[in-house]
């Protein structure tokens, strides 16, 4: 289910979209060119419009990013933030002083091309899922700074969202597991050490493993780059109140097969692309006579 910006931004994540922001501009430098050509009281008037159809995604950084300026300013959604709009249609509109104005306007534009792009993929994967009761959920492989407002847009595009970081949940992979001597210790260790413990998923590479992982009694059991009948196998295994979930090798093209395994469905299946392989939508901002 879709959450609002300002519900998504929590006391924990807010701040970090903030620094994401500041580092942003602070890259950018001073905009010495608007500095140059406009008066110090010089007003302008901006229209952001989608060049392509998609949805429309991050509008709110439009205030996150005028704030950090310090700048006087006023702006209108055009759009509903989540909804899908045709090409070349205006999605806000935009006040503000010229000097800061033509700063954010790169920062901008970059978090919406770049969130309404992952929420196209996402939305893409969601339709391969429909009518199946599977979830997508996204993964940790997101552009550093951003995990935030990443998440935020897998959400946007219909997808939920796997941990935002390792404390979340506890995710036990191969060099754990190793480190431990196998999938018991490592389990044990963990509810030794918390109390209370966060959920526990075990990445599992073979049906052994996931009968290890279910005899520890975690929460969720992670199939990882399995197939075909290894993938049958061993979610056949998964009783129904322990969760399973599927990832490695999901694409566009597979993705509702593997959805529809038999006789035991996943209840999830992650993809990292939705992150880390989006295509930026396209948007553009102009200005717009006084």
């Amino acid at each position: 289910m879709f959450t609002s910006w300002a519900a998504f931004f929590t006391p924990e994540g807010r701040p970090l979209l903030q620094k994401a922001i500041a580092l942003a501009l602070e890259e950018d430098g001073p905009e010495l060119t608007a500095r140059a050509l406009f008066a110090p009281d010089a007003q302008l008037h901006a229209v952001i419009r989608a060049k392509e159809a998609t949805l429309v995604v991050g509008l709110p950084v439009i205030g996150e990013v005028l704030r950090a300026l310090d700048a006087p300013f006023h702006w209108q959604a055009l759009a509903p933030e989540a909804g899908a709009v045709p090409a070349m249609t205006e999605v806000a509109r935009i006040t503000a002083p010229a000097e800061p104005l033509l700063k954010a306007e790169r920062v901008i534009l970059n978090f919406i091309t770049h969130l309404s792009g992952i929420a196209n993929l996402t939305a893409r994967y969601v339709r391969e899922l429909e009518g199946t009761g599977v979830r997508l959920l996204d993964t940790r492989k997101t552009t550093p700074g951003l995990r935030w407002p990443e998440k935020y847009a897998v959400q946007a595009g219909g997808g939920c969202n796997h941990r935002i970081n390792l404390a979340q949940m506890l995710m036990l992979k191969d060099n754990h597991i190793d480190a431990a001597g196998s999938i018991a210790a490592a389990v044990a260790a963990l509810r030794a050490r918390y109390a209370p413990c966060p959920p526990i998923e075990v990445e599992c590479r073979t049906p052994g493993h996931v009968r290890e992982a279910l005899a520890a009694g975690v929460e969720r059991v992670m199939m990882d780059n399995m197939e075909g009948a290894a993938l049958a196998q061993a979610l056949a295994l998964v009783p129904p109140e322990v969760e399973a979930e599927v990832s490695g090798g999901v694409r566009l093209e597979n993705i509702r097969a593997i959805a529809l395994t038999q006789p035991r469905r996943p209840d999830f299946i992650s993809v990292g692309r939705l992150t880390h392989s989006a295509v930026a939508a396209d948007f553009s901002m102009t200005l717009l006579p006084a």
